[in-house]
C-alpha cells in the first residue's frame, strides 16, 4: 500500500542578506578549481604548470628572459625558473602590500592589463599566477631582482610568510616551486612526457630561447634550443612521414602578425597545431578556422582552373578533403587576444579569421601559379580525399552499379573482432540500450512460433531483445569469441560468414541485424543471402548509424574509420534506404532514435589505438562550423566528448 503523501508544507528556508555569501580572497578557486583550469585530473594539474610557463614566456616576448627551466622534484613538487625581470617586490600603490604578494594572493591582478610592460601576452585575466598558488598545499617564490634575493612562502593561497630578503645574488629572474594540493588533485602526477613536449613547442615557437627540463624523479636531463621556427616545428613533426611538397610557410606582420607552416603527407591523419601568444589553442579556434577555408578554396580553384576535377561527379573539394594528411603550425601574436576561457583552449575574435584567411590564400594561390608541380602534386593529394569521401557517401549506389569481383580478408574480420569481445559491452553505450533494442523489438511482426536468426550477431544482444516474441533464437557470427558471448541469450549460435549463410532458402520468419553493413564491401552480397533464407512474406529488422546530412556524412566517416579500421561506407539514411529496397525488400518502415554517445568510451577499446584515439578527439574538436550547424555533440568542460547519434531503425518484408 502506498502512503499518500503529506499536505502539510516545510516551513520556507529565509532568503535575506544573510543568504549571500561572498569569497575573499582565493577561496573561489579552491571551492570550483575547474572554473579556472578546466578540470582536477591530469589536465588541470598540467595547466598548474603551463601558466608558469606563460608567464615566463612573457618575458621572453618583452625582451627580457632567455631561459626557462622545469624541474620535477622527487616529493611530486614542481619548480618553473626563468630569468627575466623578476616579479616586483615593492609595496603596491593601492594596497601597501608587497607586489609579488599581491600578484599571489589576488585574482585579476597582474602586470598585463596596461602599459608597456608586455607585448602580446599569454596572460590576460591575472588569473594564472594566483590560481597555481591556491591549488598548492606549499609554494615558495624567489625572486632575484636589483642584485638582491628575495623570498616568501604560501600555503593554499595565503602567505606563510612576508618578503624575506635573503642577501646579494647574480643576474635576476623568477622561480616559482610548488606542490599541488593532493586533497584537489588526489593521485594525480606530473608527467614527464607531456611537459616535455609543451617545452619544445616553446622552444620551435621561440627561436633564441633556451628550454630545461629535468626529472629528478628518474635523472633524466633534456634542453631544447630551436632555432627553425615554424617550419623547423613542423619539419620535426613529419620527420618520419612521407610528405607530398615541400613545408610551406607564410607570414604577416603587423597589429596582428602570425606566421604558418603547412605541408601534406601521405598519411591519413591530420595534425594542426594552433598557437596565440605560444599558448597551444588545443581546440583551435578562428586561426585554424581561416587556415582550413583558405586552403580549400585555393585548391578547389587551382583544380577547377586546371581541369583537374571530374565534372560528372560533382566534385567540390570542402576543408574537411584538406584536412586529410595535412600537418600545419599556425602560430599568431597580437595584443588582447579574445579566448573562449581562462584555460585559452580556442580562440575568438573573426578579424584574426579573416586576415589569416586572406593572407594565406592569396599566398598559396601565388606559389601553386608560380610551380604547377607543387600545385598539381597538392590538388592530387586532396582530391584523393575528395574521391574517398564521395565513395563512402555513394559507396551502396557505386556498388549496385559496379560489380566486382569480391575479396575479402576473413582472417582480418576474425581478429579486429577477436579483439573486439575483450570488452565488448564496455565500448559504448548503444550496444545494450534498452530504448534502443526495445525499438527494434517494436517493430517486430511475427507469429509466436516464428523463427529468428541474428546475423553478425556479437554478444547476443539484438536477438535476445526479441525473447518472448519469437518461438526460437538462432544467431551467426564469424569469430568463436562471439559465438561464446552470443551463446549465453540466443538459442543457439553458428559459426560462419554473411556472404554465405550456412542455411537453406526460406528457413527463418525474422531476421535482424544492427550497425553490420557499413562493415562489409558489397553490402548487397550480404543482403542477397538475407533475401534468400527469409521465407515469403518474412520480416527483415536492421538498425543503422546515419549521418544527419552531407555536411556531416564524411566527417562521420573519418570518425568511425580511426575508431573501426573495417568500415567501409558511412551510408546516409536515404541511399541506406535505397539499397535496402533494390535488394527486393518491400513495405519499409522506419523509426529514428536519438542516443547520446560518450566518445571517450566509445574509443576506450583494444581495438583503438591510442593514437587513434587522440586522433578521434581532434575531429570533434576540431570539427568544422558546417559539421558543427548540422550535427549536435558537446565538449565538456571537463574535456569529455558527447556526440547525440542518430539511429535509423527499419522493418522490411520478403514479397509473398
Amino acid at each position: 500500500m502506498t502512503e499518500a503523501p503529506s499536505t502539510e508544507t516545510a516551513p520556507a528556508a529565509p532568503y535575506d542578506a544573510s543568504s549571500i555569501v561572498v569569497f575573499t580572497g582565493l577561496q573561489a578557486v579552491r571551492r570550483n578549481p575547474s572554473m579556472y583550469i578546466g578540470s582536477t585530473d591530469s589536465d588541470g594539474l598540467h595547466h598548474l604548470v603551463l601558466e608558469l610557463l606563460d608567464n615566463a614566456v612573457d618575458e621572453y616576448e618583452a625582451g627580457h628572459c632567455r631561459e626557462v627551466s622545469v624541474v620535477l622534484h622527487v616529493d611530486g613538487s614542481c619548480a618553473v625558473e626563468d630569468d627575466g625581470r623578476g616579479i616586483p617586490v615593492d609595496p603596491h600603490p593601492e594596497t601597501g602590500r608587497p607586489a609579488c604578494e599581491v600578484v599571489l594572493t589576488t585574482l585579476h591582478a597582474g602586470g598585463k592589463f596596461a602599459g608597456a610592460a608586455y607585448t602580446h601576452s599569454a596572460g590576460l585575466h591575472g588569473v594564472g599566477l594566483s590560481c597555481v598558488n591556491a591549488l598548492a598545499d606549499r609554494l615558495r617564490l624567489e625572486v632575484r631582482r636589483d642584485g638582491v634575493r628575495y623570498r616568501q612562502e604560501f600555503s593554499r593561497g595565503e602567505p606563510r610568510t612576508g618578503v624575506i630578503e635573503e642577501g646579494a645574488c647574480t643576474g635576476q629572474g623568477t622561480t616559482v616551486v610548488f606542490h599541488p594540493d593532493p586533497a584537489i588533485f588526489g593521485g594525480h602526477e606530473f608527467s614527464a612526457r607531456v611537459i616535455r613536449a609543451r617545452l619544445q613547442e616553446i622552444a620551435f615557437l621561440h627561436p633564441g630561447l633556451a628550454v630545461r627540463f629535468a626529472d629528478r624523479r628518474t635523472g633524466e636531463r633534456t634542453e631544447f634550443v630551436c632555432t627553425g621556427g615554424v617550419r623547423g616545428f613542423l619539419e620535426h613533426l613529419n620527420r618520419a612521414a612521407a610528405t607530398v611538397n615541400p613545408v610551406l610557410v607564410v607570414t604577416r606582420s603587423g597589429g596582428v602578425s602570425f606566421d604558418v607552416a603547412f605541408q601534406w603527407t601521405e598519411g591519413y591523419a591530420e595534425d594542426v597545431r594552433s598557437f596565440v601568444n605560444g599558448v597551444r589553442t588545443e581546440q583551435g579556434g578562428v586561426h585554424v578556422e581561416g587556415l582550413r577555408a583558405a586552403l580549400a578554396q585555393a585548391i578547389d580553384r587551382y583544380a577547377a582552373a586546371h581541369g583537374m576535377q571530374d565534372t560528372r561527379t560533382g566534385e567540390t573539394i570542402t576543408a574537411m578533403d584538406v584536412l586529410e594528411g595535412l600537418t600545419a603550425v599556425v602560430s599568431v601574436r597580437m595584443d588582447g587576444p579574445e579566448f573562449d576561457g581562462q584555460t585559452k583552449k580556442r580562440l575568438r575574435g573573426p578579424e584574426v579569421g579573416r586576415l589569416v584567411h586572406e593572407c594565406v590564400g592569396r599566398e598559396f594561390s601565388a606559389r601553386m601559379e608560380a610551380d604547377e608541380g607543387l600545385g598539381r602534386r597538392i590538388v592530387a593529394r586532396v582530391l584523393d580525399a575528395t574521391r574517398a569521401r564521395l565513395a563512402a557517401r555513394l559507396a551502396g549506389r557505386s556498388a549496385r552499379f559496379e560489380p566486382r569481383e569480391l575479396s575479402i580478408d576473413y582472417s582480418h574480420y576474425r581478429r579486429q573482432f577477436g579483439i573486439r569481445s575483450r570488452n565488448w559491452h564496455d565500448s559504448c553505450t548503444w550496444l545494450t540500450d534498452e530504448g534502443l533494442l526495445a525499438g527494434h523489438a517494436a517493430l517486430c511482426d511475427v507469429p509466436a512460433d516464428a523463427r529468428l536468426l541474428d546475423v553478425c550477431c556479437g554478444s547476443g544482444v539484438v536477438g535476445h531483445a526479441f525473447k518472448g516474441r519469437v518461438g526460437e533464437m538462432i544467431g551467426l557470427d564469424l569469430t568463436p569469441e562471439m559465438v561464446e558471448l552470443a551463446s549465453t541469450r540466443l538459442d543457439r549460435v553458428d559459426q560462419g560468414t554473411v556472404y554465405d549463410l550456412p542455411y537453406p532458402d526460406a528457413d527463418f520468419d525474422l531476421v535482424v541485424t544492427r550497425e553490420v553493413l557499413h562493415l562489409l564491401p558489397q553490402p548487397q552480397r550480404p543482403l542477397a543471402e538475407i533475401f534468400r533464407v527469409l521465407r515469403p512474406g518474412g520480416q527483415f529488422i536492421v538498425g543503422q548509424i546515419v549521418p544527419y546530412a552531407d555536411e556531416d556524412a564524411y566527417w562521420m566517416y573519418r570518425v568511425f574509420k580511426k575508431k573501426q579500421p573495417l568500415l567501409q561506407h558511412m551510408f546516409r539514411e536515404e541511399e541506406f534506404r535505397s539499397l535496402l529496397l533494390d535488394a527486393g525488400f518491400t513495405g519499409l518502415r522506419m523509426e529514428e532514435y536519438r542516443l547520446w554517445e560518450s566518445i571517450d568510451r566509445w574509443i576506450d577499446t583494444h581495438e583503438t589505438t591510442p593514437a587513434r584515439r587522440r586522433e578521434v578527439q581532434r575531429l570533434f574538436h576540431q570539427a568544422p562550423r558546417e559539421v558543427r550547424d548540422v550535427h549536435p555533440f558537446e565538449v565538456l568542460a571537463d574535456g569529455s566528448i558527447r556526440d547525440r547519434w542518430r539511429w535509423c531503425v527499419y522493418s522490411l518484408r520478403k514479397p509473398r
